[in-house]
């Protein structure tokens, strides 16, 4: 009795402190936090007080007044949501549309997605913020719901195939997550003609309509053209076919020139030896190494980066432009540039032979790659000579060439920054990056998997130093126990839950991982990244191995870099193509020049919004590779290959051709020698009559069967 009265006394010691965290829990009352969210929603940031709020959230479950629902997540008791949370049965969410018509709705509470049958899903499209009336859950069962109110659409724009009759029009839109066509008048249709790609806007669903009303507002072409479809990709996701007028101009106008003032406020870096080191069909070269021995015997590596900052200012036509792009996309054939080309090719790509303004991360290093010292500023650089990453791997494996020491000191000691950082706990992660060769019209010659050499690692490594030893040169300095506000790359720890059922998958594979410790963890994850290659199941276990982490993003709120084992991260070597690079150097030339800290608020909304863009950015490039595959395979019809299963579901086999990384289905209902059943547990299908296996990872012959170019899905069926 006495030890509880001590444990109130010490809880009323902190009423303030405490009625704060469960005003958190109570806001949100299904979601579990941990000591870092809840002091983010606080606006904490000094260890001392995380580490009080880490001790009250213990002292708070011994109370019951909360619940550890795993190992250092808390959520609100049960019987206290009554006395915080609003008892309504509604939440409200994001939709994640299906194939099926089915949706899932990403909470904005947080905790379980819920489930909403397709007779339930009113009239929302994927993406959509709704309303949803939740029913009583039963036992054992995922919370379930119906979509009582669309609060916003995610778009207005479809991109479609439009068909026209004699009194009517209506689009079929491409997307398998829109499962209404568009009706269209026909004094609406902008010169359409039947069978004709087009964008079409929606304007109105009345509420007897079964369809919703639109117009056309622009035509594509005819489907199958490449650049009609690849005009289509950007349309679904919103992204601008062309740069407005009025940015180009302003573009136009701006020159490089450099002034004798703009000398006097940089480092004047011409005579150091510096290079680019890029794809060899690149144009827009955002990065330049250089290195010079020190008469101490050290090393000066200096990590230049493109003044973007210098040409483009806040608020102006073409910062503006930029920031609602937010980031360059790459489809297979072409790059979307986030910045018109006059600058992100011209007058702020570091081209070689030329003087070019940079902000540039200079280190002292010895041979061991630690770093002695280090400055950030701004610069004017000379590239002496434009690598491309076939160049230099030559110059590497062989040791001769043009500026052949420089580059072997350089990947020397990228090797060792390399080798502490997986000591440290940097996990590989590795996918495979399928590119084309194509002809003059976009068509796909040959298919290859792009493989990282030392030269793409020995360019990656210095980037990684570079944009680490930023976040921690502003992260790491307290005024009053705060950092300044900064734009933080983060990447959260795995949720517990799904990385206990990928566990639980690699083992029914045959691998094993360690999990007891963080260094244990990416050190299994590295081991089992090496023991995969070339094995068919690689693919699958990558992929699951990514969803099982959390997403990286962006935020003002630093919680480090799980994947990389960093504490402090940012975005800094990319400003050309990636707008939080912009918003960095900005900040960074801010905070040199001893001003005050930016609004959080304010440059959180950034975050967000960066964020979203990539992750749109990400799924067009994703849908690019899939078309041009398809397209590749379409000659090939009624041909065999050699695969390995990638993947099993109920619906068949997932099957990916050795040669070209090409992926498609072999569907159960198509193997008719036998009835195959899915055997989810140890990840195969199985002939019920007599008993052949065909398990992930199996290597198998297939033809190829039909392309249906338009959905991108390629059908395969055994032989042999």
């Amino acid at each position: 009795m006495r030890k509880g009265a001590k444990k109130q006394r010490k809880i009323r010691g902190k009423s303030t402190f405490i009625a704060s965290i469960l005003s958190v829990f109570g806001k949100n009352p299904h979601r579990p936090f941990n000591y870092k969210q809840i002091s983010s929603q606080l606006g904490i940031r000094d260890k001392a007080s995380k580490d009080i709020v880490n001790t009250i959230l213990k002292e708070l479950v011994e109370a019951k007044e909360i619940e550890e629902v795993r190992p250092g997540k808390y959520k609100l008791n049960s019987q206290n949501i009554g006395r915080f949370a609003n008892k309504s049965s509604y939440i409200t969410g994001k939709v994640d549309m299906k194939q099926t018509g089915k949706a899932y709705i990403i909470s904005d509470e947080g905790g379980d997605d819920i489930y909403i049958a397709a007779n339930n899903t009113s009239r929302a499209f994927h993406g959509d913020q709704v309303k949803v009336l939740l029913f009583p859950q039963r036992k054992n069962k995922k919370p379930e719901g119906q979509i009582v109110e669309i609060l916003s659409r995610t778009k207005e724009n479809y991109v479609g195939i439009i068909k026209i009759s004699r009194y009517f029009a209506f689009v079929i839109p491409d997307s398998s997550l829109i499962h209404t066509d568009i009706f269209i008048p026909l004094e609406k249709i902008k010169g359409a003609k039947d069978g004709q790609k087009v964008i079409a806007k929606i304007t109105e669903w009345p509420d007897q309509s079964k369809n919703p009303l639109g117009i056309i507002i622009q035509v594509l072409g005819k489907p199958g053209d490449n650049n009609v479809e690849m005009q289509s990709i950007l349309a679904e996701h919103d992204f601008p076919l062309s740069f407005p007028k009025n940015v180009e101009k302003e573009a136009s106008k701006i020159t490089g020139e450099i002034t004798k003032e703009d000398l006097k406020t940089r480092r004047d870096l011409r005579k150091i030896t510096s290079f680019t080191i890029d794809p060899s069909d690149a144009k827009d070269f955002d990065d330049a190494l250089s290195i010079q021995k020190l008469p101490n015997g050290n090393w000066e590596i200096g990590v230049h980066i493109a003044d973007v900052s210098h040409f483009v200012k806040p608020n102006d036509l073409i910062d503006k432009e930029a920031f609602d792009r937010a980031t360059s996309i790459y489809l297979v054939d072409r790059v979307i540039p986030m910045l018109p080309e006059a600058l992100s090719n011209g007058v702020c790509s570091l081209r070689a032979k030329e003087d070019k303004f940079c902000f540039s991360a200079v280190f002292e290093m010895d041979e061991s790659a630690q770093i002695l010292n280090q400055w950030f500023g701004k610069t004017i650089i000379y590239s002496n000579r434009r690598f491309n990453y076939d160049e230099v791997q030559e110059i590497i494996e062989n040791e001769e060439g043009e500026l052949v020491d420089e580059i072997l000191v350089l990947n020397k000691l990228a090797k060792k920054l390399r080798e502490q950082r997986y000591k440290d706990g940097s996990i590989n992660f590795r996918s495979n990056d399928v590119r084309f060769n194509l002809d003059d019209e976009g068509k796909p010659l040959s298919v290859y998997v792009k493989e990282q050499k030392d030269s793409n690692r020995l360019i990656e490594d210095f980037m990684l130093l570079a944009n680490r030893k930023v976040a921690e040169f502003i992260g790491k300095k307290k005024v009053k126990g705060q950092a300044k506000t900064f734009i933080y790359r983060i990447h959260d720890e795995p949720n517990p839950e799904k990385l206990n059922t990928f566990l639980q998958f690699v083992n029914k594979l045959g691998y094993q991982m360690k999990i007891s410790t963080r260094t244990n963890l990416s050190q299994s994850f590295n081991s089992l990244f090496s023991a995969i290659r070339g094995k068919g199941e690689e693919n699958m276990i990558e992929t699951i191995a990514i969803r099982t982490m959390a997403k990286a993003e962006y935020s003002t709120h630093n919680i480090g870099h799980y994947g990389l084992a960093f504490q402090y991260y940012s975005h800094f070597t990319s400003p050309i193509r990636r707008y939080p690079d912009l918003i960095t150097h900005r900040l960074l030339e801010l905070y040199l020049n001893g001003k005050a800290s930016v609004s959080q608020d304010e440059y959180e909304k950034m975050c967000v919004h960066c964020s979203e863009m990539e992750r749109k950015a990400e799924a067009a490039e994703r849908e690019s590779v899939k078309y041009k595959q398809a397209e590749f395979m379409l000659d090939k019809i009624g041909q065999q290959f050699f695969g390995l299963i990638s993947g099993v579901s109920k619906w068949g086999l997932y099957v990916e051709i050795e040669e070209n990384k090409c992926e498609g289905m072999v569907r159960l209902k198509d193997m008719r020698d036998d009835f195959y059943y899915l055997d989810e547990d140890n990840y195969q299908v199985i002939g019920q009559r007599y008993g052949t296996q065909y398990k992930l990872g199996d290597r198998v012959k297939i033809l190829v069967k039909r392309i249906d170019i338009s959905k991108k899905q390629m059908d395969f069926e055994l032989v042999g």
